[in-house]
């Protein structure tokens, strides 16, 4: 079910990150600009006034075939568990790190294939930390209760804090390791059954890659999006590009004590969605652009990615 959301600037007042997850000013700030959020959006950005916004199913999305469920097995209820790789590639001075959960059961039923979410990091931190906010133990508990169906999850490492214009992570990404992980794992190659999302700096990746390589991903989550500033001359155009009936599910939530360059950033996006009319969820709920406040929001996560699978 669709939630509508209320688009509001960021409240007022000193912004405190908990103890355990230290947000540094260059965190929130590098990732768009150091200029003011007015100098880097288009001229034509919409004030970040408080507006409700449809989000309507679109009709012409086409239908998913369930994958078929599996017999309960004891290790069902056993949980998954997670691998750890790198691939070595000529465009990335380091080798890119990434972590694959497989779900319950995964080697109990080889002629299964299953649907894959790619989730990516924030800045100052790696590919460990979906892993810690619980997303396997999330992931577990709900296929477990029938809730979500079997996925893989694939969490990639960005050692870069630069622009996709200098930082090859992105390119990496959408041009060797998707094929790399759908050579290696019983995933769904549809496009349908790939989703990408990231929180932070991730959520700019998620933007950038599910915008320019729509091809590749049928939904994108965008948790606490700070856009880049080398994206915004393209957006518009990435989106114009896109079949009507291709687009793909769009969600958003934010924090309502997000930096407010975040928040302003964020809101451009939902904004510009809602002038085009371009179908999308979106939530501002109580929080601070922190480790805390996206663990409290992991289940709803998994649900939104899950919910066409």
């Amino acid at each position: 079910m669709l939630v509508l959301g209320m688009a509001a600037s960021a409240c007022s007042g000193p912004q405190v990150a908990s103890q355990s997850s230290p947000i540094l000013e260059s965190q929130v700030i590098a990732t768009i600009s150091d200029l003011p959020i007015e100098t880097i959006l288009p001229s034509d950005t919409p004030s970040p006034a408080p507006s409700f916004t449809p989000s309507p199913i679109p009709t012409t999305t086409p239908t998913l075939t369930p994958s078929p469920s599996p017999t309960r097995m004891s290790c069902w209820d056993e949980g998954g568990r997670i691998e750890q790789h790198d691939l070595r590639s000529d465009l990335l001075p380091l080798p890119m790190e990434y972590r694959v959960y497989l779900p319950p059961c995964y080697e109990q039923f080889p002629e299964r294939r299953y649907p894959i979410l790619y989730l990516i990091h924030g800045q100052n931190f790696n590919n460990d930390q979906w892993d810690r906010l619980g997303v396997d133990e999330m992931a577990d508990k709900l296929i477990a209760g029938g809730e979500i169906s079997p996925l893989i999850i694939v969490m990639p490492r960005d050692r870069s804090w630069s622009q996709p214009a200098e930082d090859m992570f992105g390119q990496v990404v959408a041009e060797q390791l998707l094929p790399r992980i759908d050579q290696l794992y019983r995933t769904r190659v549809e496009r349908g059954y790939r989703a990408i999302g990231g929180l932070s700096r991730g959520a700019g990746w998620a933007l950038h890659l599910g915008l320019s390589r729509w091809e590749s991903f049928g939904a994108i989550g965008l948790h606490s999006l700070p856009v880049f500033w080398t994206d915004l001359p393209d957006i518009k155009s990435w989106l114009d590009s896109i079949p009507h009936g291709s687009l793909p599910r769009i969600y958003m939530d934010l924090g309502d004590k997000d930096r407010p360059q975040i928040s302003k950033s964020a809101i451009w996006f939902e904004e510009l969605l809602t002038k085009k009319r371009i179908p999308h969820e979106w939530h501002l709920y109580p929080g601070y652009h922190e480790e805390a406040y996206w663990e409290d929001h992991i289940e709803e996560y998994l649900l939104w990615y899950t919910q066409a699978w």
